[in-house]
């Protein structure tokens, strides 16, 4: 006995206002397609190009036709895999702690009743400050000839330096990244935590729900979405880290991150082909990352909007 065939489910036919509604909308972003792809894709287009050549700006003359060598020689050596390495350190770790602390911040900033608006900015001013300049004020503080973290932490010496091995450059820089863009992580969460119903709250709390279960049952599920784009804005960020290691270590100790040693082959050693072959594996590498972000939350992001 074979099983009834289900009969196939009829595409819903688009009404004549839906489709011209439709091809208004095509002739509307048309400019700005047009104006990204002029933007974006031809310095990609143009980067991968330039990396299928050995091509240096010493000697323009000399550049000559490689294939895809340059992206096996950066794929063979181990310092591309250790540089990519530490800039996935930097990522996963930044991005965890600014989730908790930003999380925190935007409670408070959601739930303050007094002094709201001194609260919000003072939390977000970090944010306000240019990049290098936190990283020259952390590399200050962190200096054990006249910084303030050797005397405030009892279980380092006055003499330790920060700056003199891996490990520890790598905390003093993922420290000014941290309290450099938590406020942005926050700042997200907030406009998330904005979209929790209060009545649903309440109607946890006349259920019976501890702060823990109305936590973790009702206000983190409704803010999946926020928390899905404030990890990956801060991913993809995270990922292009270069301010803080130009500034608080110039790449020294093992510090280094991809876009660093793409910015000492480009710039440093005029090396234009394989610098241009680093950035286009550091494209493909934040694509990976943001596939992966989007997969591990499974957010429908038209869903959540309510217009499916």
């Amino acid at each position: 006995m074979t099983a009834p065939v289900k009969p196939a489910k009829a595409k819903p036919v688009a009404s004549d206002r839906a489709r011209a509604e439709t091809r208004l909308g095509q002739k509307l972003v048309a400019p700005a397609i047009v104006l990204m792809l002029l933007v974006t894709a031809f310095p990609m287009l143009r980067a991968l190009y330039l990396s299928t050549f050995d091509y240096a700006l010493t000697a323009p003359d000399d550049r000559s036709f490689v294939g895809l060598s340059n992206y096996l020689t950066a794929l063979t050596d181990p310092l591309f895999w250790q540089t990519t390495g530490v800039t996935v350190l930097y990522m996963v770790v930044t991005v965890a702690v600014e989730l908790v602390i930003g999380f925190i911040f935007a409670m408070v900033m959601h739930r303050v009743i007094f002094a709201r608006g001194v609260i919000r900015t003072s939390i977000l001013i970090p944010y306000g400050i240019i990049t290098v300049v936190s990283g020259f004020a952390w590399q200050f503080a962190f200096s054990f000839q006249n910084g303030f973290v050797n005397g405030w932490l009892p279980f380092v010496g006055d003499d330790f330096n920060w700056f003199g091995q891996t490990g520890s450059a790598v905390v003093a820089i993922m420290v000014s990244e941290i309290w450099k863009t938590t406020p942005f992580m926050s700042l997200l969460l907030l406009a998330g935590l904005a979209q929790v119903s209060e009545d649903m709250i309440e109607a946890a709390k006349v259920d019976g729900a501890t702060w823990t279960q109305r936590l973790t049952k009702v206000i983190l599920p409704n803010m999946r979405a926020a928390i899905m784009v404030a990890v990956l804005f801060r991913a993809l960020d995270a990922y292009r880290i270069f301010d803080n290691i130009f500034v608080m270590t110039a790449g020294a100790v093992k510090t280094e991150s991809i876009s660093f040693l793409t910015y000492r082959q480009t710039i440093e050693q005029f090396q234009l082909g394989m610098g241009s072959a680093l950035s286009v594996l550091l494209f493909l590498s934040v694509l990976v990352v943001a596939f992966a972000i989007v997969k591990l939350f499974r957010v429908d992001l038209a869903q959540a909007r309510q217009e499916s």
